[in-house]
C-alpha cells in the first residue's frame, strides 16, 4: 500500500499553505509489469472485467475537539454573521451580499449561516439582479438561485440579452469582462434539461476568451485562478478542493473579509485535524480484520477508499460517519476481488445465498476467505443499524440487508456471463453495472445513518433499493463510464477487459475507440443533468444527502483521471491540501 510522507501542514492562521509540495502517488493504484504479472500467477480464477470503483459517502470519527477550537470557531461565526446583517442592511441584498454568501460557499463554511443566507437569497434584490445588463450580476444571481432550488430560466431570464441577435453568438463586447467570464463559464455548468444547447454555447464561449485573457493578465494570481476555473469547473468540482484556491485568491486581493477568511482557515485546520485521526482508526481496523494477509490477491488501498468518504461526506458532524462508510466501501472491494480473482461459480453462489440468509451461521460451509469476508460485513452492517436506530429511532437492517442481496445478484450476474462466455449488449452491461458500482449499497448505508426515513414501509424501501431514483443512479453511471473509459491501468486483471467501451465497439464496429469515448462522455453530460434536475428542481431529498451525491459524483473524475504516466495529480493535490499525515 502506498502511504504519504511525514510532512504537515501549516496552521497559520493568515494564509494557507500551498498545496504544490511533492507527495508521493499515495492513492494510485497503477501496477507494475512485475507487480501485475505477480498478482496474476496467484489468481485462482480471473473474471475479467474492468475496475469497478465502489464509492462513496460517509460520516466521521471518534476525535475530541479541543474547547478551544469551538471557541475560536464560535466566535468568528458570530464576527461573520454581524458582518452578514450589516451587510444586508446596507446594501439590501445586492452584489456585495451576493459575491459574500457565494464566497461562504466557495470556501465551504455557509453551513455556519444557513438562515442569513436564506433572508438574503428571498430578498427581491437577487431578482432584479437575475435582469441586469451586467454579465457578472446576473450570471451570479442565477447560479446561487438555481443552487437554493429557485425556478429561474437560462434563457428566459439571464442570458438572451447577451447573446447578439445577428450572429447568435455572445457579444463581442463581452471578451474583455474576465470576473463576467468566470461567472459565466461556472453557470454553464448547471444544465437542468431543456438549456443544454444555449449553455453549451456559454460554456464555449467563456472558456475560448478565458483560455486566451489568462496569457495577458498582469496579476498572477488571477491568472492561476482562471486557469484553475478552466480545468476544474465549480459545479463539477470537490468543493473543499476549490475551497483552498479560492482562500488563495482572496487573500491577494487588495479588499479582504478577515473573519470569513480566518473562518475558512479554522475550518480547514478543524477538518485536517479529524481525517488525520479517522484515517488512524480506519488502518486499526483494517490491520485488524487481517483480510489482506487471508486473500493475498484483494486490494490493500486504505487510504484510497477513505478518500471517497471524506469526498462524499463533508463537514466535523460526520467524522463517525467517515469511519463506518470507509468500512463498508473496503468491504465492496474486497467483495469484488474475491468475485473476480477467488471463488468457483459454484462458491459465490454459495456465497451469495448466504447473504441473503444473513445469518453467519449460513456461511460455515464457505471457504475460509468467504467466511471471514461474510462475518465483516454482517458485523459493519449491523453496527451500522445501530447508529442509526440510536440516533435517528429507526432500525434499517432490512434495507440494508436487501441491498447487499442486490450488489451480490450483480456480481453473479457478471460471473456467469463470464463462466457461460455471453456477451451482453452495452445498455445491459450498464445497467447491471451501476448496481456493481457499489454505489447504491453504499448510498443506502449513508442515508440510513442519516437519518432518511421517508420509506415507510417495506415495499416503498425495496423500491428504492430496485428501481433506484436519479439521484443515486446518476453518480453511479457516472462512475461506471469514467471507470471504462479506460484511462486507468489499475487492476493486474489479464485478457478482455469487459467494459462497457467494449461492448459499444462490438456493437458499433465501424465506431473508433475515440468516437466510443465521446459517445461515453456525452452519457456522463446527460448523466449530470438529470442529476442537476433532481438537486436542483425537484429537490425529493433533503439537501444533506443531495450533497452526498453531489460530492461523489464530483470525486469520480478526480478518481479517474490518470495522466500519461498513471499518476493521479488532482487525487495527490487533494490529499496533500486534506490529509497529509
Amino acid at each position: 500500500m502506498y502511504s504519504l510522507p511525514g510532512a504537515t501542514m501549516s496552521a497559520a492562521p493568515a494564509s494557507i499553505i500551498s498545496s504544490s509540495s511533492f507527495v508521493e502517488p499515495l492513492l494510485l493504484a497503477a501496477a507494475s509489469p512485475a507487480a501485475a504479472a505477480a498478482a496474476a500467477n496467484s489468481h485462482h480464477q480471473v473474471r475479467q472485467r474492468g475496475h469497478l470503483v465502489r464509492t462513496l459517502a460517509a460520516s466521521s470519527s471518534s476525535n475530541t475537539l479541543l474547547r478551544s477550537d469551538f471557541d475560536l470557531q464560535e466566535g468568528l461565526t458570530t464576527d461573520v454573521k454581524r458582518m452578514l446583517r450589516q451587510r444586508q442592511k446596507k446594501s439590501g441584498g445586492g452584489r456585495e451580499m451576493l459575491v459574500t454568501i457565494d464566497n461562504l460557499k466557495r470556501l465551504c463554511i455557509d453551513h455556519y449561516f444557513e438562515e442569513e443566507i436564506e433572508g438574503a437569497m428571498a430578498t427581491g434584490a437577487c431578482t432584479r439582479l437575475l435582469h441586469s445588463d451586467d454579465l457578472f450580476d446576473a450570471t451570479l444571481a442565477f447560479r446561487l438561485l438555481r443552487e437554493a432550488g429557485h425556478d429561474v430560466s437560462a434563457k428566459d431570464d439571464v442570458l438572451r440579452r447577451f447573446i447578439d441577435g445577428a450572429s447568435g453568438d455572445f457579444k463581442l463586447s463581452l471578451s474583455n469582462d474576465v470576473r463576467g467570464l468566470l461567472s459565466l463559464h461556472d453557470m454553464s455548468h448547471l444544465d437542468v434539461g431543456g438549456e443544454a444547447a444555449l449553455l453549451h454555447r456559454a460554456k464555449e464561449f467563456s472558456s475560448r476568451h478565458l483560455a486566451s485573457a489568462v496569457r495577458y493578465l498582469d496579476d498572477p494570481s488571477l491568472a492561476e485562478y482562471v486557469r484553475q476555473s478552466l480545468d476544474h469547473p465549480y459545479h463539477l468540482s470537490l468543493t473543499q478542493y476549490k475551497a483552498r484556491h479560492h482562500l488563495r485568491y482572496l487573500q491577494s486581493l487588495p479588499s479582504r473579509d478577515a473573519a470569513v477568511e480566518r473562518l475558512a482557515v479554522a475550518e480547514f485546520q478543524l477538518n485536517k485535524s479529524l481525517h488525520q485521526g479517522e484515517m488512524r482508526e480506519i488502518k486499526r481496523w483494517w490491520m485488524d480484520l487481517g483480510l489482506a494477509e487471508e486473500i493475498p490477491v484483494v486490494r490493500d488501498q486504505v487510504m484510497k477508499w477513505y478518500m471517497w468518504s471524506m469526498a462524499a461526506l463533508q463537514g466535523s458532524s460526520f467524522s463517525r460517519y467517515r469511519v463506518e462508510i470507509t468500512k463498508i466501501i473496503s468491504l465492496v472491494y474486497v467483495v469484488d476481488d474475491i468475485f473476480d480473482l477467488v471463488g468457483t461459480l459454484e462458491e459465490l453462489s454459495a456465497f451469495t445465498e448466504a447473504v441473503k440468509m444473513w445469518d453467519t451461521v449460513a456461511a460455515d460451509s464457505l471457504p475460509s476467505c468467504m467466511r471471514s469476508c461474510y462475518k465483516a460485513l454482517h458485523t459493519v452492517t449491523n453496527e451500522i443499524a445501530e447508529i442509526a436506530q440510536k440516533e435517528h429511532g429507526s432500525n434499517h437492517v432490512n434495507r440494508l440487508r436487501k441491498a447487499w442481496a442486490v450488489l451480490f445478484d450483480g456480481f453473479m450476474v457478471e460471473a456467469r456471463w463470464l463462466a457461460t462466455d455471453q456477451v451482453p449488449t452495452a445498455e445491459d452491461y450498464l445497467r447491471n453495472g451501476v448496481i456493481t458500482s457499489g454505489v447504491p449499497l453504499t448510498f443506502m448505508h449513508i442515508f440510513s445513518m442519516l437519518g432518511y426515513d421517508d420509506p415507510s414501509t417495506e415495499e416503498e424501501e425495496e423500491a428504492i433499493i430496485d428501481h433506484m431514483p436519479s439521484i443515486i443512479s446518476c453518480p453511479a453511471k457516472i462512475l461506471r463510464l469514467w471507470d471504462d473509459m479506460g484511462s486507468a491501468e489499475d487492476e493486474a486483471q489479464e485478457g478482455f477487459d469487459g467494459s462497457y467501451r467494449d461492448f459499444y465497439l462490438m456493437e458499433n464496429p465501424s465506431r473508433s475507440p475515440g468516437e466510443a469515448e465521446a459517445h461515453m462522455r456525452g452519457l456522463i453530460a446527460r448523466e449530470w443533468e438529470v442529476l442537476n434536475r433532481e438537486c436542483f428542481c425537484r429537490r425529493t431529498f433533503p439537501s444533506n444527502l443531495v450533497q452526498v451525491c453531489l460530492n461523489t459524483a464530483r470525486m469520480v473524475s478526480v478518481m479517474y483521471s490518470y495522466n500519461k504516466e498513471q499518476r493521479l495529480p488532482v487525487l495527490e493535490d487533494y490529499a496533500a491540501m486534506m490529509l497529509v499525515l
